[in-house]
């Protein structure tokens, strides 16, 4: 085995919620961290970072004032083990602007844009953690052959802890929850 070829230390040891704290923006950027181990994430595509930030901008000014929405975050999903997703969008409580780390009650919903690589992650991983956490709405939007994204909605049950599926959009989301929103995503 070359040199090359041997992982770097950092990705073989456990990173507690101080260690990350004391980090810089920069370190943060790219990285999730899941059970204390560092997952970094490879650079998204244009065509995502478009659906991402589309989807943000309208759901934004469609919270009212008591929302936010953006974009590339951390949500600080448990300390012990450490576990930090960053998910595509995130609306959560304007009054928690300046609060670091976001934490899963500060958050109203969570967006995740699979890409190739994330399919798993996003449809099955993300949605559990996201669900355990209490985090009321996940959507995911799949990128389809046709280039007309599919938004898949769910909504938290609170008595387990476990979404249920809610509408499905193609192209265009008509959501009446968690707030009414028109989001027209097929020019993306």
């Amino acid at each position: 085995m070359t040199a090359e070829m041997v992982a770097p230390a950092w990705m073989h040891a456990q990173i507690t919620a101080e260690q990350y704290d004391s980090w810089s923006e920069e370190q943060c950027a790219g990285i999730e961290i899941v059970d204390g181990m560092i997952v970094v994430s490879p650079s998204a595509s244009k065509r995502h970072n478009r659906l991402a930030r589309i989807l943000a901008n309208a759901l934004d000014a469609a919270a009212g004032t008591e929302w936010n929405a953006d974009t590339d975050f951390d949500v600080r999903l448990q300390d012990v083990p450490l576990n930090n997703r960053r998910p595509d969008v995130v609306v959560y409580r304007a009054d928690t602007i300046d609060v670091t780390p976001t934490r899963p009650e500060h958050v109203l919903l969570v967006v995740e844009v699979v890409s190739p690589g994330s399919e798993t992650t996003d449809r099955i991983v993300k949605v559990e953690q996201y669900a355990r956490a209490g985090i009321p709405f996940y959507w995911r939007i799949e990128q389809s052959a046709t280039r007309v994204p599919l938004v898949y909605t769910y909504v938290l049950d609170p008595a387990d802890n476990t979404y249920r599926d809610g509408p499905m959009f193609t192209g265009t989301v008509k959501a009446v929850v968690p707030f009414p929103a028109e989001i027209d995503l097929s020019l993306s």
